[in-house]
């Protein structure tokens, strides 16, 4: 399984909610996803499984499939919820 963390430049806040979210895939116990990031205008339906995005650049990510959005890019337990809820979704809990 691949996750994908974007932001406008693919930069900082998408390098920080990936590490964040295989911070969290650790917490749970997960080893098998991998997580990158990228940003928005590079960012295609086919480079992964779940994207997880930034609430002022969802409506840009309608191309991509499923998009997870994040109310808040700061907020630990918003994303652990959401990553949890993935796993569980594709099996990986």
């Amino acid at each position: 399984m691949k996750v994908l963390a974007v932001c406008g430049s693919g930069l900082g806040t998408s390098f920080m909610v990936e590490m964040n979210i295989q911070q969290i895939l650790g917490e749970l116990g997960i080893k098998d996803v991998e997580v990158s990031h990228s940003d928005l205008s590079s960012a295609t339906a086919g480079d992964a499984d779940v994207f997880f995005l930034a609430k002022d650049i969802a409506e840009g990510g309608d191309h991509l499939g499923n998009v997870i959005v994040l109310e808040s890019i700061i907020d630990m337990d918003e994303l652990r919820e959401k990553v949890t809820a993935v796993m569980k979704e594709n099996n990986k809990l």
